[in-house]
Formats: structure tokens, C-alpha cells, sequence
């Protein structure tokens, strides 16, 4: 009876683990399923050195450690890429150089050299979740949040949607203008322009050229950024 309930603990701990774990945003589950998978194999060798049958742990170690010992150079071979991988790395493009633009419900970066939008959700149903990650459905419900909450995030979020979604009909209604969310400060005009302190009057009407032409309304780009970029210029430069 007691290794009945003690097999019945580890099985209700495990469920309440996984479900908590797949209530996380989906760039975080694949660590939490590690540990998870780490944990339960930590219980059952402790169920087994209670219940005395530790031997079946150590054989089927053993017979582990052989055949990764064996199939470790096929393995190599045919997915090169183990060797570099990053089991615990968040994915993506490799970071370059970028623009930060932040609202109360929203952080975007804008990467310079593609033009592309990536952010994530700070506040709200989605908190903690990356834009690439939601599909259309979750993003107009999220849409639908910083409308109510924020004119800023909405308009922020309305970008991304343009770029990601182009020619969906329903994108591209939210004002251009950035709204009254109080005056921009130098911090965050440095980090829209992705300039560091110190940055000269050359870098800041440089950073400033280069992202304009990649999203100047006339290009197809977007009207809300470009007028955060413009604004960022022109207090930078007084």
C-alpha cells in the first residue's frame, strides 16, 4: 500500500508540473519539459532505492552509457548540428543591430539590416509570450486587449500585424500618430534609433536614414514607426 501512494504522489506531482508547464508561453515548455523529465527520473530512481529493485536502475544505466558510447559517432554524422546546438537557447535570427520601441503592454524590436518586427507581450492574457509564437487568432484577441487598454500597444501591435499579415484588410485601421503616452525621453529615443549614449549628431541622422528607408510609409512601410523614428531624431538632435 505505501508504494501504491507513493507511485500515486509522484504521478498527481508530475500532472500538476506538466500542466503547469503547458501554461507557459512556448519558447519557455521546452526547459520546463526538461526539468520535468529530469525530475521524474530523480523520483523513480528514489522510488527504487526505497522499494529495493536499485539494481534495474544501474543495469539500464549501464546499457546506456554503451550504446550512446557506440551510436555517438553515427549520431554526429548524420545531425551535425548537436554538436552546436543550444538545448536551453531561446531560437531565432542571430541578434544584430536593432531598435528597441516600448509601450505599456508591448516590447518591439525592429532589426536594421531585414526590416523585421519581433516582440513580446509584457502585460495582459499573453504576458510572456513572443508575437512569432501566437497565431492569428491569439493576436487579435490581443489586438482587442490594447485597444481597450493601451492606443499606443494597439498601434505598436497594428505594425507588426501589417508587416507579418500583409494585405489583411482589418490591419492598418489604427492611427499613425504616436499618442499622448508622455514625452519621449532620451533613453528611449537612443533605443529606437538603437544608438548608445554618446552617439553623434553624424550617428543619430545616420541610424536615422537607415530606418527610415526601411519603413517610410512610401516604401510600404509602416506610419506609426516612422513617426517614432522621426521623433526620436528630432529630440536627439534638439
Amino acid at each position: 500500500m505505501p508504494r501504491l501512494l507513493l507511485l500515486l504522489a509522484i504521478a498527481l506531482v508530475a500532472y500538476i508540473l506538466l500542466q503547469r508547464a503547458r501554461s507557459l508561453p512556448p519558447h519557455k515548455r521546452k526547459a520546463e519539459y526538461i526539468k520535468l523529465g529530469i525530475g521524474i527520473a530523480v523520483a523513480v530512481v528514489i522510488f527504487l532505492a526505497i522499494t529495493g529493485r536499485m539494481h534495474w536502475v544501474g543495469a539500464a544505466l549501464a546499457g546506456l552509457l554503451v550504446a550512446i558510447r557506440q551510436l555517438a559517432p553515427t549520431l554526429i554524422r548524420l545531425f551535425p548540428m548537436l554538436a552546436s546546438m543550444k538545448i536551453f537557447g531561446q531560437g531565432g535570427p542571430s541578434a544584430g543591430q536593432s531598435s528597441t520601441v516600448e509601450t505599456a503592454i508591448l516590447r518591439m524590436q525592429l532589426d536594421h539590416d531585414s526590416g523585421e518586427l519581433q516582440g513580446e507581450v509584457l502585460q495582459g492574457p499573453y504576458e510572456g509570450w513572443r508575437l512569432r509564437d501566437m497565431n492569428l487568432e491569439q493576436l487579435r484577441e490581443l489586438l482587442d486587449y490594447c485597444q481597450r487598454e493601451d492606443a499606443d500597444s494597439a498601434r505598436l501591435l497594428d505594425s507588426y500585424l501589417q508587416q507579418r499579415f500583409p494585405g489583411e484588410a482589418s490591419f492598418g485601421t489604427q492611427s499613425s500618430a504616436p499618442g499622448n503616452s508622455g514625452p519621449m525621453g532620451r533613453k528611449e529615443a537612443l533605443a529606437i534609433l538603437g544608438l548608445e549614449e554618446g552617439a553623434s549628431e553624424e550617428d543619430i541622422v545616420a541610424a536615422h536614414r537607415k530606418l527610415i528607408q526601411k519603413l517610410h510609409p512610401d516604401r510600404g512601410g509602416n506610419d506609426y514607426l516612422a513617426a517614432k523614428i522621426n521623433q526620436a531624431k528630432d529630440l536627439l538632435l534638439g
